[in-house]
């Protein structure tokens, strides 16, 4: 009896339902299923990646691809498509090794620029990232441009002299002056946006010589700028933002009365008569003669010359990109 009641147990009840394990082996099927459900979901995948945006498969070395430079950022904005086709035409007829920081700075200008935005530094045309930025910067940063245009000063002064007017007298600026938008401001260009005023060149020759033997003055594209500069007492300019901030404004002072001060990110200085002063003037800055009428006008000699950072074909890039007339 309990030999009948032992096959009768549990795997007895159940061994006829069961099938012979004792016979069975693992079969291809499933497994190869799975595989093919598997290349079916990459290759939906490939298909949603490549018709969301085409990425070239070779392209030269150095050259941004489509990834990396994303045209449709700039769709929006006429400047920067502008500027990124200036780019480009430079980098195919010369290279586009040292440009990464330029295409950078194309892309992303809306970005820089903040818009309406108060800022510090803001400037109005082209902000070039990674650049080291203060107000101002020591002499020693651009010691041999400071060094001939401070050893010039007797004769910058002279031809100053030689063309100067009767500011304060209301008539009619003579010829080669211009009067700027603000009253009591005037400015006599020797180079405007990189283009030379040649009749105002010969009446300075030695001034002209100076300019000559910068090796960093901005001459070839519109950011490059020389002229005297004259405020009249009681003249008050108020906060505005330089166009770029590849460019330091080198301030000669030449003639510094009293009650004369400039405001560059929200730290004063004061012009010395013979003695230069770098300037940033992408940051917003202020400045006032607030001198009495018989003080005289405050009068500087303005250079632009190239932010020492700027790498020689950034330089040669942002002149071509930049040009006079472009």
């Amino acid at each position: 009896m309990p030999c009948i009641m032992s096959d009768w147990g549990l795997q007895g009840l159940l061994s006829p339902l069961l099938p012979d394990t004792s016979s069975w082996r693992p079969r291809p099927e499933p497994a190869i299923a799975l595989l093919g459900s598997l290349a079916l979901l990459f290759i939906w995948y490939c298909y949603r990646v490549g018709s969301g945006q085409a990425t070239p498969i070779s392209h030269q070395q150095g050259v941004p691809t489509e990834e990396r430079c994303p045209r449709r950022a700039l769709r929006g904005d006429a400047v920067n498509q502008r500027l990124y086709r200036s780019l480009r035409d430079y980098a195919k007829r010369y290279s586009w090794s040292g440009m990464n920081r330029l295409h950078k700075g194309i892309r992303d200008q809306a970005h820089y620029q903040l818009g309406e935005r108060l800022a510090i530094q803001k400037p109005s045309t082209f902000y070039l990232p990674d650049l080291p930025s203060a107000p101002y910067f020591p002499r020693e940063s651009q010691r041999h441009d400071v060094e001939i245009l401070e050893l010039s000063f007797p004769a910058i002064l002279r031809e100053f002299e030689g063309i100067a007017w009767d500011f304060a007298s209301g008539a009619q600026a003579p010829r080669g002056w211009t009067t700027n938008a603000h009253p009591g401001w005037h400015s006599y260009y020797l180079y405007r946006q990189g283009e030379c005023i040649a009749p105002n060149c010969r009446s300075c020759p030695w001034t002209y010589r100076a300019l000559s033997a910068l090796r960093t003055f901005v001459n070839a594209n519109r950011f490059g700028n020389a002229c005297f500069s004259v405020l009249q007492p009681g003249t008050v300019l108020p906060g505005t933002y330089g166009p770029t901030n590849t460019r330091l404004r080198c301030h000669l002072g030449l003639k510094v009365p009293p009650g004369c001060e400039l405001v560059v990110g929200g730290e004063p200085q004061c012009w010395s008569e013979g003695y230069c002063l770098l300037v940033d003037d992408s940051f917003l800055h202020t400045t006032a003669h607030n001198g009495s009428p018989t003080d005289g006008s405050r009068v500087i000699f303005i250079v632009d010359l190239w932010h020492p950072n700027v790498a020689g074909p950034e330089r040669q890039a942002l002149d071509y990109i930049f040009a006079p007339g472009r």
